[in-house]
């Protein structure tokens, strides 16, 4: 009887989606659709960078594709997501509309319009469904995804970011929409139901860092701090007016976390995971633990995700909470997950703690360079 292989499935989708996607599209798009082939050398950079910020993500952009190419687009995108994910991920595009209004409809970033659900990028790099390694990758505002498959297998598809600006946003009858309020809520009950001794080591700090600390780093390492938001973008713009308002928010937004060089040193990202390990919550605080792994790591289609590694107790044991800012509703905050092979991010600080950052990352195995290497190394001796 043979076994389903999830990965080489997945990665079997996702081929036939991406040869039709570059397949319909015309000479000009390919040259801009398309990337090199995945692999250890200097012609991979491109690949490993990644943004979540309003920049040029590299690829071509949603805007400048017909409805059909759009559709074939999106229809990569799905295939390389849970369903839950794919969900969240097209509401987060559409917070650009709202967005929009918030900032009064204003041409910013060097664009016509500045939020613009039209303006995110999608690339291919290598042949799809070739025996050479080969991947894709879209992003925008607020959503990273990255995938790579080797021997036919997904290998790779961290990192994974999903934001959301405005975090939480007024619908009719009184409700509201909060496409990561869960991400949100089960960390912030989980540091809460820490007993006194616990929650006074899970939380580092009173104030919220600005960012997630590990900004979009290609690899993260001890030591990180948080990159200004000036720095999280691809290059600077031409206009020196654009540039300064650029560089005024970005400062205000540091000046408004407060943080001091021993502040940022208590978040840093370290080694050995800071916070307090599950090996000390209680059953029901595991149970929260799991449901909140879940938020990130089901962000992949089934099989795909390393939930199940956490069923394992001495597995879990080892995953890190760690805290930073209030533990109040509405209030700046920020956390992290750290453990083996495992470093999850979430801050909710700007805009009034309205403006959320998620992210999914794999410090030994971000972009699938661990296998790429061995890939190599098999290959070509």
């Amino acid at each position: 009887m043979v076994t389903a292989d999830p990965a080489r499935e997945v990665a079997e989708r996702s081929a036939a989606a991406a040869a039709a996607w570059l397949d319909g599209l015309d000479p000009g798009q390919r040259a801009v659709a398309t990337g090199a082939v995945p692999g250890p050398g200097p012609e991979d950079a491109e690949r490993l960078r990644w943004f979540y910020t309003p920049t040029d993500h590299g690829g071509l952009t949603i805007h400048e594709q017909r409805p059909a190419q759009q559709r074939r687009a999106m229809a990569l995108l799905a295939s390389g997501l849970s369903e839950a994910a794919y969900t969240t991920l097209a509401v987060v595009m559409g917070l650009e509309n709202v967005l929009d209004r918030t900032e009064g409809f204003a041409a910013t970033f060097s664009r016509e319009r500045g939020r613009d659900p039209g303006m995110y990028y999608l690339r291919v790099f290598g042949e799809p469904g070739a025996t050479a390694p080969w991947g894709w990758r879209f992003g925008g505002h607020h959503v990273s995804v990255n995938v790579l498959v080797v021997d036919g297998r997904v290998v790779a598809t961290t990192p994974l970011f999903l934001g959301a600006d405005p975090a939480t946003s007024p619908l009719l009858g009184g409700a509201s929409l909060r496409p990561l309020g869960a991400v949100e809520d089960l960390g912030r009950d989980l540091v809460r139901s820490l007993p006194a001794d616990l929650a006074v080591r899970a939380v580092l700090l009173p104030r919220a860092p600005s960012d997630i600390v590990g900004a979009n780093r290609t690899r993260v390492a001890p030591g990180d701090r948080v990159v200004p938001l000036a720095g999280i973008w691809r290059g600077r713009f031409p206009d020196p007016a654009e540039q300064a308002r650029l560089q005024a928010m970005s400062d205000g937004i540091d000046d408004a976390a407060g943080l001091g060089d021993a502040d940022h040193d208590a978040v840093a990202l370290t080694a050995e995971p800071k916070g307090v390990p599950a090996a000390e919550f209680d059953a029901g605080q595991r149970e929260v633990l799991r449901l909140l792994l879940s938020s990130y790591l089901d962000r992949v289609p089934e099989g795909l995700s390393p939930l199940p590694r956490y069923a394992d107790d001495a597995a879990l044991d080892a995953v890190h909470l760690a805290w930073a800012g209030s533990t109040a509703p509405g209030e700046p905050h920020y956390y992290r997950l750290q453990g083996p092979r495992l470093l999850l991010e979430w801050d909710n600080t700007q805009r009034g703690a309205n403006h959320a950052h998620s992210v999914w990352r794999d410090p030994e195995a971000d972009f699938g360079l661990d296998v790429l290497g061995g890939h190599r190394a098999a290959h070509h001796t």
